[in-house]
């Protein structure tokens, strides 16, 4: 595929086809990773790591579920005291962690550019990557949960989300080859907005990325807006690969060499 007006890509012009083009394969792949984890949400239960560390949890393999409770209890140490949560309060067990759902937030990031003698923020989406969480522990949440006047059990419970949330990614190995074999591969992060809370994210193989600072500026005067929403490198659609197909072919090559195509 090629990309639309190469010749002038950063022009106004290609970046409005480029951007329409970018939504439509953001709306197809949100939808898609939404149905695979709406069917896959009882294996990101922590349940199935942890076991009976979770309130009502069945008592399966004791040294996994011990191994991956250390590891949360010195990841909360660790994460909890720090900015922004500033939270000076011990962890109980078992944890009492309701049935939850997943979801799926839009991972933002704000970019400073200088114009003239004064300088914009703009807030850029990253349109084809999102913050995987706990239904209910949303990145949006967290403004509100380390007011002073609001802290205490809900931000220590948030904090314990992304925590287990990670523990089950980071234990159950099979979870992640499903989701790289989907072309949807989980990820962990720290973000300046979360200190050193490890944050779970789930994409897409295909980059995007943000024209220069002219176009920005001149995107973020016609819509009003300081706000922008990086767009798609259509170069990156065709180099998709097929992980089983490859690893097959690479057998097939060992094996038979001359009924393999290269």
């Amino acid at each position: 595929m090629e990309r639309p007006d190469t010749s002038e890509r950063d022009s106004i012009q290609s970046l409005l086809v480029l951007r329409k083009l970018t939504r439509a394969i953001a709306d197809a792949v949100r939808s898609q990773i939404v149905d695979y984890l709406t069917t896959l949400t009882p294996l990101f239960r922590p349940q199935t790591v942890l076991g009976d560390h979770i309130l009502g949890g069945v008592k399966e393999s004791t040294k996994r579920a011990d191994q991956a409770l250390k590891e949360v209890q010195a990841l909360y140490e660790a994460v909890a005291p720090g900015r922004p949560f500033n939270l000076r309060r011990e962890l109980t067990t078992p944890f009492n962690v309701a049935p939850a759902g997943l979801e799926i937030t839009p991972v933002d990031y704000v970019h400073v550019i200088q114009s003239g003698s004064e300088s914009r923020r703009i807030t850029v989406r990253c349109p084809l990557v999102w913050t995987l969480s706990y239904s209910g522990f949303a990145p949006s949440r967290l403004a509100d949960l380390v007011d002073p006047r609001v802290r205490g059990d809900e931000l220590q419970r948030y904090i314990l989300s992304h925590l287990l949330l990670h523990a089950v990614t980071t234990h159950q190995r099979g979870l992640l080859q499903i989701f790289d074999a989907l072309r949807f591969p989980l990820t962990t992060t720290k973000t300046a907005e979360f200190g050193d809370l490890p944050v779970t994210r789930i994409g897409v193989g295909i980059s995007t990325s943000r024209p220069a600072d002219a176009v920005v500026l001149e995107s973020a005067e016609l819509t009003g807006m300081n706000a922008f929403e990086e767009v798609v490198n259509v170069e990156d659609i065709a180099r998709l690969t097929d992980p089983l197909k490859e690893r097959l072919m690479a057998i097939a090559r060992q094996h038979v060499p001359a009924a393999a195509p290269s």
